[in-house]
């Protein structure tokens, strides 16, 4: 039998936090191992728990939820810890900061149970990003914002083919529309996505994402051959 997903919930509403590990623990293969009720203390349980996921509040007191996913992302100790962002709102100016610190994607607090639980499931493989066309729509929105501040572009050594896949991973497409899109098989396309994790120093592809976008990748497209 597989291990239950273990889940730290941080949130500064006891409520939600309450009906957040209802959920979790009412749910086949998971558990709820801690909460937190401001972002210092989630980075503190993370530490300490090494849970698979943590659901991370962006607007707490103490530590935020940006600065909160940046501690636990940038932890050697907490490689295999993976951050989902919760927001009250779509376009939440925090939401592509806490993409940039390191969460591997993010849901709103509106969520159906079942979209949640999906969510968090995913999360764990380390598979995708959540909710694609809001977070396509979100990255988009602030990385036209912060056009002057962006990073030099990193995709020196990329070949052509793993430059087309990363520019359809910024889309949304899984690993199985991408194979179907390039023609390729589906093993080929899972090889060129670890070689882009490896290359490109990302976590998942919620930070492929964003280095597609920082690149200018994502919106240029790729030029014809």
């Amino acid at each position: 039998m597989a291990e239950a997903v273990r889940v730290l919930i941080a949130d500064d509403q006891a409520l939600l936090r309450g009906s957040f590990r209802v959920l979790v623990d009412s749910t086949p293969g998971m558990e709820t191992v801690g909460e937190a009720g401001d972002g210092a203390e989630a980075v503190a349980l993370a530490r300490e728990l090494t849970p698979d996921v943590v659901l991370m509040d962006l607007r707490m007191p103490v530590m935020d939820g940006i600065a909160a996913t940046r501690e636990i992302c940038s932890d050697a100790s907490m490689a295999g810890v993976r951050v989902l962002a919760l927001t009250m709102f779509d376009m939440d100016e925090y939401v592509y900061p806490a993409l940039q610190a390191g969460a591997s994607g993010f849901m709103l607090k509106d969520a159906s149970p079942d979209d949640l639980v999906a969510g968090i499931r995913v999360i764990a493989t380390g598979e995708g990003v959540l909710a694609p066309s809001v977070t396509r729509r979100v990255i988009a929105n602030f990385s036209h914002r912060d056009t002057a501040a962006r990073p030099a572009p990193r995709l020196v050594g990329l070949t052509r083919r793993e430059q087309e896949v990363l520019v359809l991973i910024a889309k949304g497409l899984s690993n199985a529309e991408i194979a179907d899109r390039l023609v390729i098989s589906l093993p080929t396309v899972k090889t060129h996505v670890s070689s882009l994790l490896s290359k490109l120093n990302a976590r998942d592809r919620a930070q492929l994402v964003i280095v597609a976008y920082e690149s200018g990748i994502a919106e240029r497209g790729m030029p014809p051959a």
